[in-house]
């Protein structure tokens, strides 16, 4: 009981990051009906701005929400500077913008800064554990938990009890009938963009409290992952996306933990095989909606 305790703290630790990031790439595709593949590098970015912060002496305090602040911005720049001059032509021209822009922003980095790891020191405090019995929690892990309940709570206040959030559904739903109803187009876009960054600065955060460190292809693996939850999810289904994030969470870590030693190497072929099987299964996903009952 205590193994699947601390397993199961693992899981919704690790769970609640794969979920903040899946959320923010659910909700600009619910939108423009595009899958950002350059999601991963405003995580990524937001992990540069917080080296650069922490080399400059500013303690953790400080350079982490600074450092999700810089994931705004750099979405809300991605918007404009690249989505926007391409939102009019087809879904595939969007894709194709997205990959070029990945590719770019990781270039950049390798040449500007440096295409090895980089490590940020972290806060002693995140280290220290709680002891409740026999199970034992990490203050980085408390910190995950809180951090992701906290995002989801106010994104779906601000989804179902704001003006802003009613004019984004209903975008999701049917995006030129809302145009018609004068909801600012750009205004819509730009705020689901700003909140994607939100949530991919905070994911940063709570993945450097992990890795301690950040390279130019750190954001890869997460925009992988979060395409995977939304499709175990649902596309299109924000609840769907977080509660896939945090099934993947959950399968990693398991798969981590019980295979033997001499294959737990191939732990991502065994968690992706996994996934394949949800989706013969479940091709819409495990939360499969129609176009009508989007977000």
């Amino acid at each position: 009981m205590t193994e699947f305790s601390q397993q199961l703290i693992n899981c919704i630790s690790l769970g609640g990051t794969y979920a903040l990031i899946a959320l923010g790439l659910a909700l600009v595709d619910s939108i423009l009906h595009l899958v950002n593949f350059a999601h991963g590098e405003i995580l990524t970015l937001s992990g540069y701005s917080m080296l650069g912060l922490a080399a400059l002496g500013l303690p953790w305090v400080v350079f982490a929400p600074l450092g999700i602040v810089t994931g705004v911005l750099v979405a809300l720049l991605m918007e404009r500077f690249a989505f926007r001059k391409v939102r009019n032509t087809s879904e595939n021209t969007m894709l194709l913008t997205s990959f070029g822009l990945s590719i770019i922003i990781q270039a950049l980095i390798q040449m500007l800064v440096s295409p090895r790891p980089k490590s940020i020191a972290q806060p002693a405090w995140l280290t220290q554990a709680i002891h409740i019995g026999t199970i034992t929690i990490q203050a980085r892990q408390i910190l995950t938990i809180m951090i992701t309940i906290l995002a989801l709570v106010l994104l779906l206040l601000l989804l179902k009890r704001t003006n802003m959030g009613i004019a984004m559904r209903a975008a999701a739903e049917d995006f030129n009938a809302t145009r018609l109803m004068g909801v600012s187009a750009n205004g819509v876009i730009a705020i689901a963009f700003a909140i994607s960054g939100l949530l991919a600065g905070m994911a940063a955060v709570l993945t450097l409290t992990v890795r301690g460190s950040v390279d130019p292809g750190m954001g890869v693996k997460f925009t992988l992952m979060a395409f995977v939850a939304n499709a175990i999810g649902g596309i299109g289904n924000l609840l769907g996306a977080v509660a896939g994030g945090f099934l993947l969470g959950f399968m990693e870590v398991i798969l981590r933990v019980w295979l033997p030693v001499s294959i737990s190497g191939f732990t991502d072929g065994f968690l992706f095989f996994l996934v394949a099987l949800i989706l013969i299964f479940r091709p819409k996903g495990l939360f499969g909606i129609t176009q009508a009952e989007r977000v």
